[in-house]
């Protein structure tokens, strides 16, 4: 079992920044890709940006350039910076782990971000 817990969202003004945590505990050995996903009211989530254990890095195209994934193994911590936030870019950030060795995915409990304009 994977526990993940997010902190770091909060109100901001359009513009701003923020930087997102999400700290892993439990049997984090075989972790794989870890991720954030993104749900705005009456949407879907939607994936915000992945990385693998090797490091390499995916982002939805409505953050690339603004956003940045990054992770420190050492301290089973996954980040994710917001640059330039839109007020398009509200919605409960959601942190996502897979261990591809057990099939298994987790997700945490979901932090907020609103961007006001």
């Amino acid at each position: 079992q994977v526990q993940l817990v997010e902190s770091g969202g909060g109100l901001v003004q359009a513009g701003g920044s923020l930087r997102l945590s999400c700290a892993a505990s439990g049997s984090v050995f075989r972790i794989n890709t870890m991720g954030w996903y993104r749900q705005a009211p009456g949407k879907q989530r939607e994936l915000v940006a992945t990385i693998s254990s090797a490091g390499s890095t995916n982002y939805a195209d409505s953050v690339k350039g603004r956003f940045t994934i990054s992770r420190d193994n050492a301290k089973n911590t996954l980040y994710l910076q917001m640059n330039s936030l839109k007020p398009e870019d509200t919605a409960v950030y959601y942190c996502y782990a897979n261990r591809a060795y057990y099939k298994d995915n987790y997700w945490g409990q979901g932090t907020q971000v609103t961007v006001s304009s």
